[in-house]
């Protein structure tokens, strides 16, 4: 049996190969797009209601929440903020 650590390092290889890099980026933006679509449900919202408190397009917020599409950081400070209320924070590694 193989480690999901193992198994990235055979796939992509060690971190700081590109391709490794290009998963772990594709990989956080992914993370990002489920935490916002959480909050967002927990908040009983629909992606309508979100993007009306955010005033932006109910289809940015779809296309966040799988994925589809690089999101700016005012843009997500404004999802947190004003649609969740909620706040950011942070941090380098």
């Amino acid at each position: 049996m193989t480690s999901f650590a193992e198994h990235l390092d055979k796939q992509y290889g060690k971190r700081g190969n590109p391709e490794r890099e290009q998963y772990e980026q594709g990989f956080e933006a992914f993370k990002l797009g489920v935490m916002i679509q959480e909050l967002r449900r927990e908040e009983g919202l629909t992606q309508v209601a979100l993007a009306q408190r955010c005033r932006i397009t109910p289809g940015y917020i779809s296309r966040i929440e799988n994925n589809a599409s690089d999101i700016r950081l005012s843009t997500l400070m404004k999802i947190f903020r004003q649609g969740l209320g909620r706040q950011v924070k942070l941090s380098v590694e």
